[in-house]
Order: structure tokens, then C-alpha cells, then sequence
């Protein structure tokens, strides 16, 4: 009987190109390498736009500055956890896919749209001339409404668009930046 447990990359392999990315600041790789290892505790096949929020959450201060108060970051933050052992159950098995992000083919164990988030960072980040930081991810992931991400964000109550403003309205931002 085959195992229930989709195959995971060899860890010396899993995201190497992504880890490696001179285009991505060293917090935000920390991000991807703590999103990959919640993947595969879940037992995810890939990585998504919510296992990439709640790394983000965990691991950028200033992403959850984006969020404003404590217990708002603590009720999205609750509703991640339950992410494994509630709703997010039926995700198991299924890609998480994007019509609203440029499609990427080598998504390196990302969700399509999840690679596709990752690379509209870089690219926002590009504009700027610096590595692509948190709330650069948290642009893209918040901007496509079929994000497993801005499905959790819906759940705890927050509008994705309010987070994709605040994050606009921030110095140093492209106002208007929407797409790559």
C-alpha cells in the first residue's frame, strides 16, 4: 500500500535554488526555510501562500506591524494553527494554483502560486534595488483573492486588500504596485 504521506524532497535538495536566491533578503530566506519545514510536518505536498504567511507571522517583525495589534496577529496566528488539524484539511492533496500571478514553471516544491508570490516580491523588491524582504511576499500573497493565504486572512476577519493598502501606504513603497 503506498503511503499516505506525499514524497518530500531530499532535504540536502529542498529548496536550494530558493535558499541560495542573492535576490532575497536573509530574513526573508529564514522565511521560506521555516515555510518548508511546516510543509512537511503537515505533511503538505508543497509549500503555499499560507504556510508562507504564517512563517512570515513567526519570523518578520515588520510584517506583523502590517497586521497592527497583538491580538489581532495572535487570532490569524490561531487560525494558522488550525490550519492542520481543521479547515485546511481539505487542501491536503491539491495544488494551490493562481490566475492573478505571472505562472512560474520551476517552483522548486512551492505551490504555483506561491512560486509566483515569491517572484512578484523579487520583482517589486528590484524597483527599490534591494532584496525582496517580508512585506514584499506579503504584497504578493495578499493580492490574489484564490490564496490559500487571503482565504486564512478572511477567516481571522481581515480584509486582504486593507493589508495590501497598509502596505502600500508605507515609505519606500510603489504605490499602486499590483503586478510585475
Amino acid at each position: 500500500m503506498p503511503s499516505r504521506i506525499p514524497r518530500q524532497p531530499e532535504p540536502e535538495q529542498a529548496g536550494r535554488r530558493t535558499d541560495n536566491d542573492a535576490r532575497l533578503g536573509a530574513e526573508l530566506a529564514a522565511v521560506i526555510s521555516g515555510a518548508r519545514r511546516r510543509a512537511v510536518r503537515d505533511a503538505d505536498r508543497q509549500v503555499d501562500s499560507a504556510h508562507l504567511l504564517h512563517s512570515l507571522l513567526e519570523y518578520d517583525a515588520e510584517v506583523r506591524d502590517v497586521f497592527g495589534d497583538a491580538p489581532r496577529v495572535a487570532r490569524l496566528l490561531g487560525y494558522l494553527v488550525q490550519r492542520s488539524i481543521g479547515y485546511g484539511l481539505r487542501w491536503q492533496g491539491s495544488v494551490e494554483d493562481s490566475a492573478a500571478l505571472p505562472v512560474v514553471t520551476d517552483t522548486d516544491g512551492l505551490s504555483p502560486l506561491a512560486a509566483g508570490a515569491l517572484e512578484h516580491a523579487c520583482a517589486r523588491a528590484a524597483r527599490r534595488g534591494e532584496p525582496a524582504a517580508g512585506v514584499d511576499l506579503l504584497a504578493a500573497l495578499v493580492v490574489d483573492a484564490r490564496a490559500r493565504a487571503v482565504e486564512v486572512l478572511a477567516r481571522a476577519g481581515i480584509d486582504a486588500g486593507e493589508v495590501y493598502s497598509r502596505i502600500d501606504s508605507r515609505p519606500g513603497s510603489f504605490a499602486g504596485d499590483s503586478g510585475c
